[in-house]
């Protein structure tokens, strides 16, 4: 052996490796199985903190099967890596509550007992071109016999799938939902069919709806009430009718108790007028929606007949007619983004975007009581416009040439938090009995409470699908893709103030479209200029219609007529022009910022990451050619010696 070292010291060396390699990998096996490294730009095989926290309070066994059906799928590679990515964060969660959450793997073969589960359990198969179809759902049950489901995990949600799944679990190990009550006009429950959709079984529910349905137990509060039931956590008002007397009381006493409240109002509700099954509004609906007497001692108040503008912030619209442009500002549709919200506030904190229409203005009232602490602004761009020139049905580009910005910006939605007084100083009001014969009674009454907690948000049209939500209908799976954050800002608000807010976290990763700012100031601002030219070329025409009206009344001679008539249509033809030299720097700065992006993409990166490559390359050739050196100097002066 000792000879077989002293001939070949390279063949220890390669011993010495082989030993250590199987050496680690046994360590790691038995010590390391648990420890992750995450290197994705997203952190996509990270937990957050939040799903650790639901973790950690599971306190009986949930039991997870995640049906995936992998021979058939084999075939299937898009299908495979989410399907992967699927297992790994199931598995991941499972190490973090062990012995309590308990994940089964099952492979539904064809015609097998587990096919016959999944069609039972309600998953959804889907088909593929051979025949076979692909099952790839979880199941989630508890000691309880509650069930919850995801049929089939569509590929249009991945990014949702840490917050779909830490939901689940979190729906499983809570003995009992909290209670969400609700009063509105609006058909969150049964969509533009109403109550004649739902009868025949057709209803299609607010997609807002549905996420609260699934999150919180919903209970609709009856508009004769005279008290909020106890069992109530949290009260949402949304498109609330004029309320009545009794149910004011009603309202004005779940605060002085303690309870939370969250209101959506509107000075014009675009989705109350949604049509219906006769393409008319549905009965009943009501297009404004305030709540003055209650929201005067809350500290806040709306102006019914003001309307919110946002150049700034602006949705894009058709254009209608205009053969020159396809899409033009609608400055009473916003899109806000996390400018302009409260980064603060754990309900406004994780928000990209917020679709808004026909938006009201909050402010705090003279004296009030509350400090109001403002969730969501508008831009810096933004001013007010009368509801009766709203309702005039003005044009998107009759609306921007009537805008004068105002006092920007403006509060949209704020939270109100301190001492708030009763409405009713005098107890309840005289009539407050119901058709039960129920009555408000005066040694009940409460007259003040010092810890209120309350938002208010001057929109409704928040919660119309059309704003928020790009509708996908997958192997008859109805969900929704959001394109904004209406929905996470509703569930954030109600679980802020339930006093929950790890699933809040959650859905901070989730990510929506973000905009290419840019090329939107460059938009904006040659459409700007496009309106004043345009309004430049209406009073040129103008001017010239008027002068050949004189010249008419005048009795002018046909020669000078026709002169007129020349220098009408010169002046129309160069205004013309100049709108289409406007039209097209737009298209040729875009295009030129675009081309730039594409270029930095495509070329310049790799181009910079492969010089970069070749400069470490370099570097560590230098280094080693000068270790060498070093080292020859050395040998060089030992063999003088």
């Amino acid at each position: 052996m000792g000879r077989f070292i002293q001939r070949s010291p390279h063949g220890l060396a390669l011993i010495l490796l082989a030993v250590i390699f199987v050496s680690l990998n046994v360590f790691s096996n038995l010590t390391l199985r648990a420890a992750r490294l995450d290197l994705t730009q997203n952190n996509l095989f990270t937990l957050s903190q939040g799903t650790l926290n639901i973790l950690e309070r599971v306190e009986e066994p949930v039991t997870l099967k995640f049906y995936y059906s992998q021979d058939i799928a084999a075939d299937q590679p898009k299908v495979q890596i989410f399907a992967q990515r699927v297992r790994d964060m199931l598995e991941e969660m499972a190490t973090h509550a062990p012995g309590l959450l308990l994940l089964e793997i099952i492979d539904p073969e064809p015609f097998s007992e587990e096919e016959d589960q999944a069609v039972a359990l309600g998953l959804v198969a889907r088909p593929i071109q051979d025949g076979d179809v692909i099952y790839f759902g979880l199941v989630g049950t508890n000691r309880v016999d509650s069930l919850e489901i995801i049929p089939y995990f569509a590929d249009e949600r991945q990014q949702y799938l840490e917050y779909d799944l830490a939901r689940l679990i979190h729906n499983l190990s809570q003995p009992k939902k909290p209670v969400l009550g609700v009063i509105s006009n609006l058909p969150l429950d049964t969509g533009a069919g109403g109550m004649m959709a739902a009868m025949r079984g057709q209803s299609q529910p607010f997609l807002i709806y549905a996420e609260l349905t699934d999150r919180f137990e919903v209970e609709f509060i009856a508009l004769d009430t005279i008290k909020i039931p106890k069992r109530v956590d949290v009260l949402l008002l949304a498109h609330p009718r004029a309320p009545t007397d009794s149910q004011s009381y009603a309202i004005d006493q779940f605060v002085m108790r303690g309870g939370r409240v969250i209101a959506f109002v509107d000075p014009q509700s675009e989705v109350s007028l949604t049509a219906g099954p006769n393409g008319e509004p549905l009965r009943g609906y009501t297009e404004q929606s305030n709540l003055p007497r209650l929201m005067q001692q809350w500290g806040v108040e709306m102006d019914d007949n003001i309307i919110l503008a946002d150049r700034k912030r602006a949705q894009r619209v058709s254009a209608g007619r205009d053969a020159r442009r396809t899409l033009t500002d609608y400055i009473l549709w916003m899109g806000y983004g996390s400018e302009e919200m409260n980064a603060d506030d754990p309900v406004t904190g994780n928000i990209d975007r917020l679709n808004l229409g026909t938006v009201g203005v909050l402010r705090a009232t003279p004296n009030a009581t509350t400090q109001m602490v403002p969730l969501l602004r508008s831009s810096d761009e933004a001013g007010v416009m009368t509801r009766d020139y709203v309702l005039s049905a003005p044009t998107p580009d009759a609306l921007q040439r009537r805008f004068v910005q105002g006092e920007a910006p403006y509060t949209i939605a704020a939270r109100l938090s301190g001492q708030v007084r009763t409405a009713f100083p005098d107890g309840p009001p005289p009539k407050t009995d119901n058709k039960k014969g129920e009555r408000a009674k005066a040694r009940d009454h409460l007259a003040q409470n010092d810890a209120a907690n309350i938002i208010v948000f001057a929109d409704t049209d928040f919660f119309d699908d059309r704003f928020w939500v790009s509708e996908q209908n997958y192997l008859g799976q109805r969900f929704g893709v959001p394109i904004a954050d209406n929905g996470k800002f509703l569930l954030n608000a109600v679980e802020n103030l339930m006093g929950s807010d790890d699933l809040i976290s959650l859905r901070g990763r989730e990510r929506v479209a973000r905009p290419f700012t840019r090329v939107e100031d460059l938009r904006r601002a040659a459409e700007k200029t496009y309106l004043d030219e345009e309004e430049n070329l209406i009073a040129r025409i103008e001017a010239a219609q008027k002068e050949l009206d004189q010249l008419e009344r005048s009795g002018a001679t046909l020669g000078d007529a026709q002169a007129a008539a020349k220098t009408h249509r010169a002046e129309l033809l160069s205004a013309r022009k100049s709108l289409r030299r406007v039209q097209g720097d737009l298209r040729r700065d875009i295009e030129v910022l675009e081309s730039w992006v594409t270029w930095v993409n495509i070329i310049a990166v790799p181009l910079l990451v492969g010089l970069g490559a070749l400069g470490l390359a370099y570097r560590q050739r230098r280094r080693r050619l000068a270790t060498q050196k070093a080292g020859g100097l050395i040998v060089e002066k030992q063999g003088a010696a």
